[in-house]
């Protein structure tokens, strides 16, 4: 796997996005991610994207932080949100989120962010299990979906 930084607005990433949207409307029921996203967001410093392709040149996976600070959502000073982590299903348990997630962490860190955080829901048990075996710890729940019941919110800190 061959994974690249890109631009949110990049066609890979757009067609990837829209598998991702459609994989949460089958698994919460009709709903997407909503959560309003811009691609200046994911711009270094403040942010990455990636994109993961086979050997075929295929885009296969995405995954991206974003710089955030205090605000009214819950964030906190020095923190990176994870956003967009997606394997297409043919890829999935080759270990790809984990390299991708471990690229974005490193990036962050070395952008000064001080803590990774990120929102899931329940119905994502893949996720969960990667980022808590990932040594994320749930926290207090924060950003766009803070008030859904089935969402999950996890923190890890990025130490130098």
């Amino acid at each position: 796997m061959n994974i690249q930084i890109a631009s949110y607005d990049h066609p890979d990433a757009v067609k990837l996005e829209a598998e991702v949207q459609q994989e949460y409307i089958e698994r919460y029921n009709g709903e997407g991610d909503t959560t309003p996203l811009d691609p200046a967001m994911f711009r270094p410093p403040g942010g990455l994207f990636l994109i993961a392709y086979d050997d075929r040149d295929r885009p296969v996976a995405t995954g991206a932080w974003r710089a955030l600070d205090e605000n009214g959502e819950g964030y906190a000073d020095g923190d990176a949100e994870l956003k967009r982590m997606y394997v297409i299903p043919a890829c999935r348990g080759l270990g790809l989120a984990r390299r991708i997630l471990a690229a974005l962490e490193d990036d962050a860190r070395a952008a000064g962010r001080v803590r990774m955080v990120l929102e899931t829901g329940t119905q994502q048990p893949e996720a969960i299990a990667l980022y808590t075996s990932s040594g994320y710890a749930p926290t207090k729940k924060f950003g766009h979906f803070r008030e859904y019941e089935d969402s999950r919110c996890f923190a890890k800190p990025l130490a130098p």
